[in-house]
């Protein structure tokens, strides 16, 4: 038995030696590690990767409608991301009549793509160190200071008309770059499957492997004549991109070098042990305490009436995504010992430099001042957030707010209504009151006495609740129940606005805003100030503890944490073994989804034209030397949100898969990577061509592009 221990334990430290990520990465382009790289088995030059000076990659890597990632992939501004980043978009065109989410969507020609106003995306033209510009050698410049300094830097970098210059803090303001953007505002849906393929598995698969989901989707960029950016116009025509990249179908090898271009949302890898600690335990718990009501809330109705699935199909994946992330999360900072981790590495850090002792000492003093206002935070904004019904009432609060300050002008108001447009629309009253009355007794039970109401008691009772919620539900203005200026605010906005100050009187008699009120004049008073000003000190400590790292630990290869900036990993294809006497293979294929087929289910139904061809062995080129179609593969890269629908490279550059995912056992990451468990989940180009030619008679798509074979 000790022998054992004391083998896994050696196995594992070499393994960890041996890695090139032993702690992940997520590289801004500009500063990539080229050797590194090319001994892991990379090809081309960094050069190759980013480059303003002549095309490079960066040039097809785009940011998707500001939350994911997307590629270009023909030379007319062919554009794949990933089915769930385009959903809300599939979802905008489908009707119970005419149900895209279940039947998919293919244009047979560019004249059948449909337009998608408001959605943009976004290139990076260049991106610049401006830490110079922005600190002017003083680290400790006040906020005033340092963003008069950004203004500045921003007004005086060159751009072509219409791009924009953003400038973002890295290492907790230890640093500062600027990023040069172009956004194309015209990009219309080519292409997507049905939700049964781009869907596969839905919640239950969600965030584990092994993974057979064909979770893509397609798009193209249009432009003016001049190939430059417009609003959504009959004129425009496909764009021509500088760079677009080869698709490649060959077979792919363990251990094969890949690296993952993209948008990474957020991550903390950073922070001290006592931050992941409270993490672990308090704040990641009541995230998911809150979600689990809801999700089960919605999912009872939804698998009930098809109108209420297709309404709600699109806010329940995103409810459902960080949910089970948490849990994730949760279970894998427990697994690989974070916490210890991160307290044995301060230890090294102190015995280097004693000053950190100081740095550490205080941010426990501070955690643990913050967590009874932290673990409120978490339950309140999360049954905010979940309660649509309180979360109308907080866009009204703002409304009410900047009509009384005499800032809801013309133009306020007309951004206003499209806003509440757009919630209504997808917004049933009558559903979400069974999840408000159920959050609110979660809420009730689970806050500390001096962060409630007064009176807030009588809410603990769930069933109690579903009985009164309802009854101020169907008496609400801002639930749409009941009319004002002879209309209903989910009917008739305008007509519902026409007087508005008999609206805004209404609003504030309204009882559940005045519920929504109450909590959030509480929360505001009991913990939100408390919170922020507590956050405020750890901010400044952390900036210290950060950069008091990178000063000691010399060996130690530093990437800036994650911040929806372009950023580059790399690693290698992999499989894992997560758990004891648990094994996963690097790749799955079609012969796993008939596997998991289940006729007629919510997450496991399968067309029957994939039948046919899986039955009928019709793969074409897209097999690998199994004979079956490569659907999923993993792979070290080191990956968050934001990431979702970023191009999968190989060694020169091909497009080999589209990243979606996180292996459940590595969703901790974020704030821990693990090279042990950490790993992607990517689709395979295999399977999306496979999709597009065999399944969907789209061949006309794959005709644009350039297959490497």
């Amino acid at each position: 038995m000790i022998k054992r221990n004391i083998l896994i334990a050696s196995a594992f430290f070499s393994f960890s030696l041996g890695f090139a990520q032993q702690y992940g990465g997520m590289w801004i382009p500009t500063e990539l590690n080229e050797k590194e790289m090319k001994d892991l088995g990379m090809k081309i030059s960094a050069k190759d990767i980013f480059n303003t000076q002549k095309p490079s990659i960066k040039d097809a890597v785009v940011q998707f409608n500001g939350g994911c990632t997307a590629e270009i992939i023909s030379p007319k501004g062919l554009l794949l991301t990933n089915h769930h980043c385009g959903y809300s978009q599939i979802q905008s065109h489908s009707t119970v009549q005419n149900d895209l989410l279940s039947n998919g969507f293919w244009a047979k020609n560019t004249g059948e793509e449909l337009a998608n106003p408001g959605v943009t995306v976004d290139f990076i033209v260049d991106i610049k160190d401006v830490t110079k510009e922005i600190l002017q050698g003083n680290p400790h410049l006040d906020a005033a200071t340092i963003n008069a300094n950004i203004q500045k830097v921003q007004s005086t970098i060159k751009t072509e008309s219409g791009q924009k210059v953003m400038v973002r803090p890295m290492y907790y303001g230890n640093k500062y770059y600027a990023f040069v953007i172009d956004t194309f505002k015209d990009i219309r849906l080519v292409g997507a499957p049905p939700q049964s393929i781009g869907k596969f598995g839905s919640d239950t698969d969600n965030w584990v492997w092994p993974r057979h989901t064909g979770d893509f989707s397609m798009f193209r960029i249009y432009a003016d004549k001049n190939n430059r950016p417009a609003e959504y116009s009959k004129d425009n025509i496909p764009y021509v991109p500088k760079h677009f990249l080869p698709v490649s179908i060959k077979d792919k090898k363990e251990n094969d070098f890949t690296f993952v271009y993209g948008f990474p949302g957020r991550t903390t890898e950073y922070l001290p042990s006592i931050a992941v600690d409270k993490i672990m335990k308090d704040t990641d718990p009541a995230r998911i305490a809150v979600r689990d009501v809801a999700l089960k809330t919605l999912d009872e109705k939804m698998r009930a009436d098809d109108a209420t699935r297709i309404k709600y199909a699109s806010k329940y994946a995103s409810v459902a995504n960080y949910w089970k992330k948490w849990i994730g999360e949760v279970e894998g900072l427990k697994k690989s010992n974070a916490v210890q981790k991160k307290a044995a590495y301060e230890q090294t850090l102190i015995a280097k430099n004693p000053d950190i002792k100081t740095t550490i000492d205080q941010l426990n003093q501070l955690y643990n001042e913050q967590a009874p206002y932290a673990l409120n935070n978490a339950y309140y904004t999360e049954t905010i957030r979940n309660a649509e019904t309180l979360t109308l009432a907080n866009f009204y609060s703002s409304y009410i707010t900047a009509v009384e300050s005499g800032k809801m002008d013309e133009k306020n108001t007309a951004a206003f209504k499209n806003r509440l447009a757009s919630f209504y629309k997808d917004y049933s009253a009558e559903l979400d009151a069974k999840v408000t009355a159920k959050l609110l007794a979660l809420y009730a039970n689970k806050t500390a006495s001096q962060f409630l109401p007064a009176g807030f008691d009588k809410y603990k009772n769930e069933a109690q609740n579903l009985q009164t919620i309802e009854t101020l539900s169907k008496n609400s203005v801002i639930t749409g129940r009941s009319e004002i200026n002879g209309a209903s605010l989910s009917g008739d906005i305008d007509k519902a606005f026409s007087n508005p100050d008999k609206l805004v009187k209404a609003i504030k008699k309204d009882e559940m805003y005045i519920l929504f009120s109450s909590l959030k004049d509480t929360y505001s008073k009991t913990a939100d100030i408390q919170y922020t000003s507590l956050q405020a000190k750890i901010d400044v400590l952390q900036k210290k503890f950060m950069a008091q790292q990178m000063e000691t630990d010399k060996d130690r290869k530093f990437f800036p944490d994650a911040n929806s900036t372009m950023r580059v990993t790399y690693g290698k294809v992999k499989g894992s073994s997560p758990r004891d006497a648990v094994s996963y293979d690097y790749q799955t294929h079609l012969a796993g989804v008939v596997e998991k087929y289940v006729p007629g289910d919510y997450e496991f139904d399968v067309p029957q034209k994939l039948l046919d061809l899986y039955n009928k062995k019709d793969y074409g080129v897209y097999k690998d030397k199994s004979g079956d179609v490569p659907v999923g593969f993993t792979a070290t890269n080191h990956t968050t949100g934001g990431n979702s629908g970023s191009p999968a490279l190989d060694a020169q550059g091909n497009l080999i898969g589209l990243n979606f995912d996180r292996q459940w056992e590595g969703t901790m990451s974020d704030i821990n990577y693990d090279p042990r468990f950490s790993r992607n989940i990517m689709v395979d180009t295999k399977y999306i061509l496979f999709i597009i030619d065999k399944f969907a008679d789209s061949k006309w798509l794959i005709d644009e592009m350039k297959i490497v074979k």
